[in-house]
């Protein structure tokens, strides 16, 4: 091997020189591909997993955090939470179709891999400005991947969000989190043991497709990264259905000691992290890998990231019951290895040796960096501007506005119903998922603000936790546990590494105060294209329950007359707001800070005043602010609302920019809700009780939205300013 060998590789000279040290003389191809991967940033996480240590993890009902294939959380009944974030934001820019379909089939399988059957799936997509000549194109593969492969295995996708900026023009994000449920005593996990113990493969046979696919995710792109296409994966949904239910079944017996999905670097990884974790070697004889090309090289077989598959270290007396459920079910099963006392992952192809490497090298010794920081400088200042718009032509054109628009288009893509669990229509503050056999559900949202992480990256990561949690708590439920993927730009640059690290201390102190711990996730880093980096964006998924299914609240079930509150306070801060972006084109000021006592304080009055019965819908405050907030409730009910403004909410109404501070501020931790005449007094004596502010601002009404004299706007201008975007954009009439 020369240097341009290893540079091909991915591999630094440090590098090199520490691989030659961990293996004791010069490697073979299939051991340099072997190390490629395994010590590429997307498997080994050299530039993160420092800082990741530094997250909050615990919870009273966690029982597996971070190091699996997923996170795992007690829900009573002896039913356990099995959910995880990952990304699949390269695949998914090259090509959109193929790159979101596997990451969704990808997803479903570290969660059954896991014994937990899929119950939900969710996304948080991001695209380029929806004026750019790619987005149209990307939006439409990425959605039709998504829901292609979701729909064909059957699981609904429940909840999600979509973004546009420019800073995704490049590097768009797929981001997908799927949820399944498990028995508490049957969680499966990947530690291998057992000398002489078989290893075997089930699930679709190995191809060309994907090669070297956890390489190029740990690199940036450029002009030439289109190149790149061979390197994304190819799904199989009907395979991944058939996998499911072979494993699901097998799991019923005493059979399994260790199991793992082939994810990224394929039969690579899953066999290292199984002999890793176990502290036990794995020997593998590629002569029976099942294969669909011919002539595969032993380097080929082993970086293969084709979809679909499973590794598995069995009872030795189970094999052939194994074997008979996987070949019912139409699924590919082959012995193709046994676990050793040695170490090492040991890999023979046609009688020869192609790789004989310490497991300790790969793993243990996979570099690790700390990485030079460079802390973010917050501009606080706003630039002053002035417009001549009227108050109605700047609501209409802020539901009119790409990142505030329904999303509609996309979720009907989705099949939400398949399973019949799926509670509440969309658009809502989270999806609801009943857990069967119980009068339980799972509330699930995905929740990150880019603009706010870029101006401040450490406020921002608390402001996702913060508004996934208030997203949950809407909904009756009680926030348990977060997964997240962390998707930035290239970590060489110390100001991208200074706005991980401040995002890493960002959500550690949010999930510490809201007792809301992560117990999974991903890193995705070197999303940059010729040097121009996304926005910082740590997507958090969060999950919580609700104990009983007459708690729901939602936010379009309010009555006609209901009295409107405004919960936690006026509007102030216009910093990175959706009104300067859409009504200025501004990015400007700091991101709004979120006082994370406040945040557990009011979302527990919340959850106390949806369990008392004191209120009829509840929606939290984000972009946009209150008047957005309003407005969705409206367009999601169909029933208007009048804003009087009381208790001198706004003082002057010839003060323009104090009105734009109440109608679009973005202030933190603040719902509004709608409440009975009758119950009124019980709802302002606890938030007395709570110590937090309660404003009536108005009522609820037919037909229209009436502001304070200054504005009135019918439901049906609301609805088609907001629901035309999408449409639009794809052409669709």
């Amino acid at each position: 091997m020369n240097k341009e060998d290893y540079i091909q590789h991915g591999l630094n000279e440090k590098e090199a020189e520490k691989l030659l040290e961990g293996l004791g003389r010069e490697p073979t191809i299939t051991e340099m591909g072997i190390y490629s991967v395994m010590w590429s940033e997307h498997c080994s996480y050299k530039s993160s997993r420092h800082w990741l240590k530094n997250l909050h993890t615990q919870g009273k009902q966690v029982i597996q955090g971070p190091g699996e294939n997923a996170g795992v959380v007690d829900i009573g009944d002896g039913l356990a939470a099995v959910f995880k974030m990952e990304s699949h934001n390269h695949p998914s820019f090259i090509e959109p179709y193929q790159g979101a379909a596997t990451g969704v089939g990808g997803i479903m399988r570290d969660i059954f891999t896991m014994g937990a059957r899929p119950i939900a799936l969710l996304n948080s997509l991001r695209f380029g400005d929806i004026n750019h000549k790619k987005t149209k194109y990307l939006l439409s593969g990425a959605v039709s991947g998504i829901g292609g492969y979701g729909n064909c295995v059957g699981v609904p996708t429940v909840a999600g969000e979509v973004g546009f900026d420019k800073s995704y023009n490049g590097n768009i994000l797929v981001n997908a989190m799927c949820v399944g449920i498990a028995n508490i005593n049957k969680i499966f996990y990947s530690a291998a043991s057992g000398i002489d113990n078989p290893v075997v493969y089930v699930g679709a046979k190995t191809g060309r497709d994907g090669i070297h696919g956890a390489t190029m995710a740990s690199g940036e792109f450029d002009k030439d990264s289109e190149k790149n296409r061979p390197t994304v994966q190819v799904g199989d949904p009907f395979t991944e259905k058939l996998l499911l239910e072979a494993c699901l079944e097998l799991m019923k017996e005493d059979a399994i000691i260790a199991i793992q999905d082939m994810g990224a670097a394929g039969l690579t990884s899953s066999a290292v992290e199984m002999a890793s974790k176990g502290s036990v070697g794995i020997e593998l004889c590629l002569d029976e890998l099942p294969k669909r090309e011919e002539n595969l090289s032993a380097y080929e077989m082993m970086l293969s990231e084709s979809q679909e598959r499973m590794l598995m270290v069995l009872k030795p007396n189970k094999k052939k019951l194994a074997e008979e459920i996987f070949l019912k079910w139409g699924v590919d099963f082959s012995v193709i290895g046994k676990i050793t006392d040695t170490k090492k992952i040991k890999v023979i192809y046609k009688d020869k040796v192609e790789a004989n490497i310490p497991i300790c090298s790969l793993a243990d010794d996979a570099p690790m960096y700390v990485r030079p920081i460079k802390t973010r400088k917050v501009d606080k200042n706003l630039t002053p501007q002035k417009t001549n718009i009227s108050f109605k032509e700047i609501i209409l054109k802020i539901l009119n506005s790409p990142n505030i628009c329904s999303k509609k288009w996309v979720w009907e893509q989705y099949d939400r119903t398949i399973m019949a669990n799926t509670i509440d229509k969309p658009g809502g503050n989270a999806g609801i998922v009943r857990i069967e056999g119980t009068d339980k559900a799972l509330s699930l949202s995905c929740d990150v603000t880019p603009r706010y992480c870029h101006a401040n990256a450490y406020e921002g990561a608390k402001q996702a936790v913060a508004e996934c949690w208030r997203n949950i708590v809407s909904t009756g439920a009680k926030p348990i546990a977060i997964t997240n993927c962390l998707n930035f730009g290239n970590p060489e640059k110390p100001i991208i590494m200074g706005d991980f690290v401040s995002t890493i201390n960002g959500i550690r102190d949010a999930s510490i105060t809201l007792d809301f711990p992560v117990v999974s996730g991903n890193v995705s880093l070197y999303n940059e294209t010729d040097s121009v980096a996304i926005k910082p964006t740590p997507t958090i998924g969060g999950l919580g329950i609700i104990e009983d299914l007459k708690n729901l609240s939602t936010i379009h079930t309010q009555k006609d007359g209901d009295i409107i509150i405004l919960i936690g306070g006026n509007g102030k801060h216009l910093g990175r707001s959706i009104f300067r972006e859409v009504i200025f084109n501004a990015e400007d000021g700091d991101a709004p800070s979120v006082n994370l006592n406040n945040e557990l304080n009011n979302g527990n009055l919340i959850l106390n005043l949806i369990k008392n019965k004191f209120v009829n819908s509840v929606h939290d405050i984000s972009d946009g602010g209150l008047i957005v907030t309003i407005a969705e409730m409206i367009i999601s009910s169909n029933i208007g609302a009048k804003i009087t403004f009381q208790n001198n909410l706004i003082n002057s109404t010839s003060d323009h920019e104090k009105l734009y501070e109440e109608m679009f501020g973005e202030d933190q931790s603040r719902y509004v809700i709608t409440v009975s005449s009758d119950k009124v007094q019980d709802t302002i004596n606890q938030c007395t009780k709570y110590d937090v502010s309660a404003n009536i601002i108005g009522n609820v009404q037919k037909n229209n939205l009436e502001i304070d004299g200054l504005v009135t706007i019918s439901n049906n201008e609301l609805i088609d300013s907001y629901e035309s975007v999408l449409p639009s954009m794809m052409n669709i009439k």
